[in-house]
């Protein structure tokens, strides 16, 4: 390996790794993510993102393609493929005519790709599944002291931190000409933690009757994701291609419990209220479909669709009226995502570098999966763009940097709740060199 791609490798594991190790949750700042298990992540690495996240149908052995694990097949037997990325973020948030930006960096994804045998190829890597984080406050009105007539208020300050992470393995094989099947196994974990600190004030002043009340919803997670995949690919002339895909995410309940706790700061030890409540979430099941269309290694335009069955799904919530800790389902809805993408490279082996470059637009939409307070949680549309830029002027040239581009709306049904913009900067190396090239001396 060339010093060069040592030290570009190094700076992106060094960052990344930096950022996740001192902050339990740095990839996002947005109170949408104390509902659920936070804000789902875009799965798709650097490439697939500028082009809007498609990913079902994209078979190519010179990127990786984790999302649809039949594409592993593609990989050639001299080829060993790494890809690493970063995120960089600014979020604008409005309500009610007062806004708010804030800035969040984070480590996206970590994976490598090469091949077993023939027509076997493997992925390996490392990614994040969804984020928690927030802090904001809110003042409700009690009522009134009954002797005195002064107003009783409660303001809260709520703060949330956690996600889960994904590391996988991957495995594509083709058992016959253009035709190829695939399975992702993985291990998700991870913690989720929301903390409401509430203090009483009567005429601006803490009350002495009960002090501070904190609530704790803490849980630590801990359990499998797998996924299967199929891709179909067929030359409908000489100069162009067509593929589908496919995948189905296996859906099934997380074997951990959700805790909740909850004291008054004038209370002992001893009064502290714990409960807690076996497999509080669950996973749904996923299914995906794709179709891409590839002209003389110039265009390629693909889309995407996805269903996520989370409308089935439990989750752990509190009854106040009741004063007990359960599961139920009703807290989520089914979910829909769309994506379109193109990439468009002018002459893949033209010298001049411009012309090498790789063009990449895309969008998406996706239908929420959260209620938030009863209301349908935030849908999201966004625009993508980006480049891959090839590392060097070489004509044969394979390894390349890919910058991308991405705008986001994120907003709920209800008028009085966040409304939220995202512009982000993906960052990413998609290392492609012949490792595997047995040399002959004479």
């Amino acid at each position: 390996m060339k010093l060069r791609y040592t030290l570009l490798i190094c700076c992106f594991l060094g960052i990344g790794f930096a950022q996740h190790i001192n902050a339990q949750s740095t990839g996002c700042n947005s109170s949408y993510s104390r509902f659920g298990l936070g804000l789902l992540r875009d799965l798709s690495n650097s490439n697939n993102r500028a082009m809007g996240g498609v990913a079902q149908a994209l078979r190519s052995g010179n990127r990786v393609n984790y999302l649809n694990p039949a594409s592993n097949s593609a990989v050639d037997s001299l080829t060993f493929l790494f890809d690493v990325g970063m995120n960089l973020q600014r979020t604008r948030m409005v309500q009610d005519g007062s806004h708010l930006g804030v800035n969040n960096t984070a480590f996206d994804f970590a994976m490598a790709t090469f091949r077993l045998r023939r027509h076997l190829g493997m992925t390996l890597g490392f990614t994040q599944y969804s984020d928690v984080g927030y802090t904001f406050t809110k003042e409700s009105i009690v009522g009134n002291d009954l002797t005195t007539g002064e107003l009783i208020t409660s303001p809260a300050a709520y703060a949330g931190q956690g996600g889960l992470h994904l590391a996988f393995m991957g495995v594509g094989w083709e058992p016959f000409k253009g035709f190829s099947i695939g399975a992702n196994i993985g291990l998700l974990w991870g913690t989720i933690n929301h903390e409401i600190a509430t203090t009483y004030l009567q005429n601006n002043t803490t009350t002495t009757n009960d002090g501070d009340l904190t609530t704790v919803y803490d849980a630590s997670l801990l359990t499998w994701k797998a996924d299967v995949g199929v891709q179909y690919q067929t030359l409908l002339n000489a100069t162009n291609r067509l593929t589908l895909g496919a995948t189905v995410g296996i859906g099934h309940k997380i074997n951990r419990e959700a805790t909740y706790y909850s004291s008054y700061s004038a209370e002992t030890v001893d009064d502290l209220t714990i409960q807690s409540v076996p497999k509080a979430y669950e996973l749904p099941m996923t299914y995906s479909f794709g179709v891409a269309w590839e002209h003389a290694e110039r265009l390629l335009i693909a889309a995407d669709g996805h269903f996520e069955q989370w409308g089935s799904c439990t989750a752990p919530y509190f009854d106040k009226y009741a004063g007990v800790y359960a599961t139920s389902t009703g807290h989520y809805m089914n979910r829909l995502r769309f994506n379109v993408g193109a990439e468009y490279v002018p002459g893949r082996y033209d010298r001049p570098y411009q012309r090498r470059m790789n063009y990449r637009f895309g969008a998406f939409y996706s239908s929420p999966y959260q209620k938030v307070n009863g209301y349908d949680g935030p849908r999201e549309f966004g625009l993508t763009a980006g480049l891959g830029l090839p590392i060097t002027n070489k004509i044969n040239n394979r390894s390349y940097i890919n910058v991308g581009f991405q705008w986001t709306h994120r907003s709920a049904s209800a008028a009085e709740l966040i409304t939220e913009n995202v512009m982000s900067i993906n960052i990413g190396l998609t290392f492609n060199e012949r490792w595997f090239m047995k040399w002959k001396f004479k």
